[in-house]
């Protein structure tokens, strides 16, 4: 296809007079990591919920292949093509990690939520599930309560649920938030095999998870875009610095 499979123009969302974003122009690439990245209150999970339906923006576009989103529901975007994680983990404590996988997969048929009607109805997803939860590294914990699961691992679960939905795009929010060393280096594993044959755009403070996940890097500052570019050329960016740090000689 010509042109990025996720775009947005003049996106602007207002609270009661401030603008969290404010003019906000982004092309993301089709097949690339685009990382959203900016120090606190600069407007990412602002844009993301736009992105995503969310919210609804105060004015602009948002076009995913063409198609405007701006104003659909969240489900309805997810249902074209565009699947996003939370920062916050929200799981069925008492289900399983194959149980919460069966259930995305029947959201997006015309089962719908009627599950309950027969014990067999979600058995037609098992097959399906079993290979998003060795993809996503928990086939050998598809059978526990999810509550019992480690952070990193729920975390993983949650990826999961996104590409239950076979989404164009996927939004990933702060992947990495509160990890240790060992589950970050696990989850850009994860990240990196999930990426294939689709795209990827995600809020990250982890500045080394930036660097070896994303093609591009937008940096926001007050809700606006302050820099684009890989992510190479970013950081030695002196704007990029002083938004950061408060002052470009803090880099030498």
């Amino acid at each position: 296809m010509d042109g990025p499979v996720l775009r947005a123009r003049g996106l602007v969302k207002e609270f009661r007079g401030f603008r969290a974003v404010d003019g906000v122009d982004l092309d993301v690439a089709e097949g690339s990591v685009h990382a959203l990245v900016g120090p606190n209150g600069a407007g990412k999970t602002t844009l993301f919920n736009l992105l995503t339906g969310f919210l609804r923006p105060s004015a602009g576009s948002v076009r995913l292949e063409g198609r405007e989103l701006a104003g659909l529901s969240p489900e309805r975007i997810a249902r074209l093509g565009v699947a996003r994680s939370f920062q916050i983990t929200s799981l069925f404590a008492e289900l399983t990690p194959r149980q919460h996988v069966e259930l995305a997969l029947a959201g997006r048929t015309g089962l719908g939520w009627r599950f309950w009607k027969s014990d067999r109805a979600l058995g037609r997803f098992s097959g399906r599930a079993d290979e998003l939860l060795e993809r996503v590294g928990l086939a050998d914990h598809a059978h526990v309560p999810a509550a019992s699961l480690a952070y990193g691992r729920k975390r993983a679960l949650e990826l999961a649920l996104a590409l239950a939905l076979d989404p164009k795009v996927l939004l990933l929010d702060e992947p990495t938030a509160g990890m240790g060393v060992e589950d970050v280096d696990r989850t850009v594993d994860l990240v990196r095999r999930v990426r294939d044959g689709r795209t990827v755009v995600l809020v990250e403070h982890n500045m080394n998870v930036v660097a070896s996940l994303a093609d591009r890097v937008t940096v926001l500052q007050h809700g606006r875009v302050l820099a684009e570019g890989p992510y190479a050329e970013i950081r030695r960016d002196p704007r990029v610095v002083a938004a950061y740090l408060g002052d470009s000689d803090a880099a030498r």
